[in-house]
């Protein structure tokens, strides 16, 4: 008896998902009971792939063979694992929350936004379980353009203009870098299959080596590494929904995961940091742990806020692959969960005060907690995460990529993560006191909490957040798969 391959069904669903929607526009009931169904059953499916992962499988699937070592081919390896299951979680979370929004906000081609947000998860999908460069270029770029009609969503002047620079940095440095650093890649090792050891040892070495690193590196404009970052900014001008997929489900969680993929399975660890010519990689991350920060506290609006704080906390992930020890390996995978958990808490709690009472600065949000009292307390929580308070899921992370930080002597590194954390508490405190302890604004909106299904959803992941910091033995067990190879 022939059995369905999972992957293939994970990867197909939500391409289903997207078509049923399209077709049931007029019925905002159904298509939305379509996008939940499909959600959930992704969700499932991907899950099922996660016991045989942990027992030390990998599923595959072949799709095309082109010619030569060049396919389209899929392979389930820990982190991709992690990755997907990630995904395919907060899709179902966002999904309720998105409908509170858009219903909240009377937004327009509702239809329109279901269909490429299912569209973006498949993609994400693609990406997480690539088993080749060439599969995960080609799904990184559906990524990309399923996602610019939901960052213009709104569709006037100014939305549109910040949507071209959203695609325009995508898609300029993964066409202008990232292929060639794949064409350069195969050209050398004759293969494009990822492997444990990495497939460029003994191929590579040298001043090349930093040069190929750095095409990767920036080619992987999703992981926004300074200077090409500015499409997240640009990218705040998306609802709420949307901002929270770019920054916690799929689209900046790809950047990360790609680049710790390169590293690992492309260069190999002991290959490519036996290299001085590598040595940049830790230095550039720490300026934009420091810089984004830095930027992060001047702002008054919440969103570009949370933007550069996002930029921020992506480099930790990156920081953290750089140093090469087990335990900063383990902080990078856990960093990944724990910010996806408090970043689209502290994005959901945003769309809600916009929702809730059309207000977006910070200046605006003093004594709002009294008004909205759940909305805040998962805002806190979020906010604590960020900065790596207990019991949050950030503080797990950061714990391990500090060890590794120790374990190494990386020096560089302990005075980013102190800095940073100072910098994160700089910014995130005074909100949360101003909005407990604040006055509220005079001539403010009369407004409660925003729809329910909103509400329901920042609970949710408020909870993940906390919960993480207990329960996230099952993550270290997957991700010790990964960092057994290490030196």
């Amino acid at each position: 008896m022939t059995t369905v391959n999972p992957i293939l069904v994970s990867l197909l669903l939500p391409l289903v998902g997207a078509l049923l929607i399209s077709m049931t526009g007029r019925w905002p009931n159904l298509r939305e009971t379509i996008t939940l169904v499909t959600a959930v059953t992704v969700a499932v499916v991907v899950w099922s792939l996660v016991p045989e992962v942990m027992a030390g499988g990998r599923p595959e699937l072949q799709v095309v063979h082109l010619f030569g070592d060049l396919q389209i081919a899929f392979t389930v390896e820990p982190l991709g694992m992690l990755f997907g299951a990630l995904a395919a979680t907060l899709w179902i979370v966002n999904s309720i929350y998105s409908i509170g929004y858009m219903r909240g906000n009377n937004e327009k081609k509702q239809t329109r936004f279901y269909v490429c947000f299912a569209i973006a998860i498949a993609a994400a999908l693609g990406v997480a379980f690539a088993g080749n460069l060439l599969t995960l270029f080609l799904c990184y770029e559906i990524l990309t353009l399923s996602t610019y009609p939901l960052v213009s969503h709104k569709g006037d002047r100014a939305t549109v203009a910040s949507a071209r620079v959203y695609l325009g940095i995508l898609l300029g440095t993964s066409i202008g870098l990232l292929l060639p650093a794949i064409i350069w890649t195969y050209l050398v090792a004759g293969t494009l299959t990822f492997a444990p050891e990495g497939i460029l040892a003994g191929h590579i070495d040298g001043p090349a080596v930093g040069l190929l690193l750095a095409l990767f590196v920036f080619g992987v404009g999703k992981a926004a590494v300074m200077p090409v970052h500015k499409w997240l900014p640009a990218a705040m001008v998306a609802p709420t929904p949307v901002s929270a997929l770019l920054h916690a489900v799929a689209v900046v969680k790809a950047g990360v995961f790609t680049i710790t993929k390169v590293i690992i399975y492309v260069f190999g660890v002991d290959n490519l940091f036996s290299e001085p010519s590598s040595g940049w990689l830790m230095y550039a991350a720490a300026f934009t742990i420091i810089a984004a920060s830095v930027v992060a506290l001047r702002q008054q609006n919440l969103k570009r806020m949370l933007a550069y704080s996002t930029i921020g906390q992506l480099s930790y992930v990156i920081m953290a692959a750089a140093l090469l020890k087990p335990l900063s390996e383990i902080g990078a995978a856990v960093h990944i969960v724990a910010h996806a958990f408090g970043k689209i808490t502290l994005f959901f709690a945003a769309g809600a005060i916009y929702t809730a009472a059309k207000k977006t600065e910070l200046s605006q949000l003093s004594g709002i907690g009294a008004r909205m009292p759940w909305t805040m307390a998962a805002f806190t929580i979020g906010a604590l995460s960020m900065i790596g308070v207990p019991p949050t899921g950030g503080f797990v992370s950061k714990w391990f990529i500090l060890a590794g930080a120790f374990e190494s002597d990386n020096y560089v590194a302990i005075f980013t993560i102190i800095t940073s954390t100072a910098l994160n508490a700089a910014y995130f405190l005074p909100i949360i006191f101003a909005a407990w302890f604040g006055r509220e604004v005079e001539g403010g909106k009369d407004h409660g909490e925003a729809p329910w299904p909103m509400v329901l959803a920042l609970s949710l992941t408020a909870l993940a957040t906390l919960g993480f910091f207990f329960f996230n033995q099952p993550v270290l067990d997957l991700e010790s798969q990964l960092v057994s190879q290490l030196p």
